[in-house]
C-alpha cells in the first residue's frame, strides 16, 4: 500500500467541518445553564481569556477556509459573538456582558495575527 499526501482540496474540506464543529461547540458552551459550567464570578481574566481563545481559534479555522475575506469574516464573527452574548442575555440562566463580547472581538484579531505570518507557506488550497 502507498501512501500519498492529501490533496490541498480534502485539506480544505476538512478544515471546513473543523470550523462548523468548532463554531456548534462555541455556541452550545456559552449557551449551557451555568450550572453545568464551573462557577465564575461576574468578571475575572481567565472567563475572557476563555472568550478570546475561542474566538481566536474560530477566527484562524475560518481564515484556513476564507482566506480571502479577513474583514468580512471578522465581521461576521463579531456579530456571531454580540449574538452569544444577547442570547444569554435572555436566556434567564446566563449574563450578557459588553466585556465578553470585547474579549471575543480581541480574539478574533489575535487569530487573524497567528494566521497572518503562515498564510503564504500553506498548500496553495488553503490559500
Amino acid at each position: 500500500m502507498r501512501f500519498s499526501p492529501l490533496s490541498p482540496r480534502t485539506w480544505h474540506r476538512a478544515a471546513g467541518w473543523v470550523f462548523w464543529v468548532y463554531l456548534g461547540v462555541v455556541l452550545l458552551m456559552t449557551l449551557a445553564p451555568v450550572a453545568y459550567l464551573k462557577p465564575v464570578s461576574a468578571f475575572t481574566f481567565w472567563d475572557k481569556a476563555e472568550h478570546g481563545l475561542a474566538f481566536a481559534v474560530l477566527a484562524w479555522l475560518a481564515l484556513l477556509v476564507w482566506p480571502k475575506r479577513p474583514l468580512r469574516l471578522w465581521l461576521i464573527l463579531l456579530a456571531f459573538g454580540g449574538a452569544i452574548e444577547l442570547l444569554q442575555a435572555a436566556s434567564g440562566w446566563r449574563s450578557g456582558e459588553w466585556a465578553d463580547w470585547l474579549a471575543d472581538g480581541i480574539g478574533l484579531g489575535l487569530g487573524w495575527l497567528v494566521w497572518l505570518p503562515m498564510h503564504h507557506s500553506l498548500p496553495k488550497g488553503l490559500r
